[in-house]
């Protein structure tokens, strides 16, 4: 099984801008964490990061058929990106959105989501832990799914 997570723009940035929002910690040093815990699940994972739109969607389209659940945080195109939105939906993959910070006690405009309602959950305001929130969600998202089609074989076999 293989996990795909996507950054958007200025993730990159992580531990350099605003830590007083974001927090000390490095995108490298999440994906780090990332990685044991698929590595510890044998599980695949596969990191992106991209400050351009149409990038995003091309590595979300590019999941099709090669992952079994993507992990994002959108950034600010969370806020915008219809086009983020409309490939989510089209690739049909279990999707949990994570942002670092609660948006939702943010500026105004930040709480407008435009993925939320095509994403499988979210976790939001958790720091960098949130990622490793969304990694559990995903595993059991994953196990479950795993379970169903296992279930439908044996059935189809009796």
């Amino acid at each position: 099984m293989k996990i795909v997570v996507i950054q958007g723009p200025n993730l990159n940035m992580l531990g350099v801008r605003e830590q007083n929002i974001y927090g000390p910690m490095k995108l490298e040093q999440i994906h780090a964490q990332m990685k044991e815990v698929a590595t510890q699940n044998d599980v695949e994972i596969e990191f992106f990061q991209s400050n351009l739109e149409g990038e995003i969607v091309d590595k979300i389209q590019e999941c099709y058929g090669d992952a079994q659940g993507i992990i994002i945080n959108a950034a600010a195109y969370t806020h915008t990106s219809i086009a983020i939105r409309d490939a989510i939906s089209a690739v049909n993959l279990p999707a949990i959105e994570v942002h670092i910070s609660n948006v939702y006690r943010r500026e105004e405009f930040r709480k407008e989501n435009m993925i939320a309602p095509v994403c499988t959950s979210s976790v939001v305001g958790f720091g960098p832990f949130g990622y490793h929130l969304a990694m559990m969600g995903m595993l059991q998202i994953m196990n479950e799914i795993q379970a169903t089609n296992e279930a439908q074989v044996a059935q189809n076999q009796a």
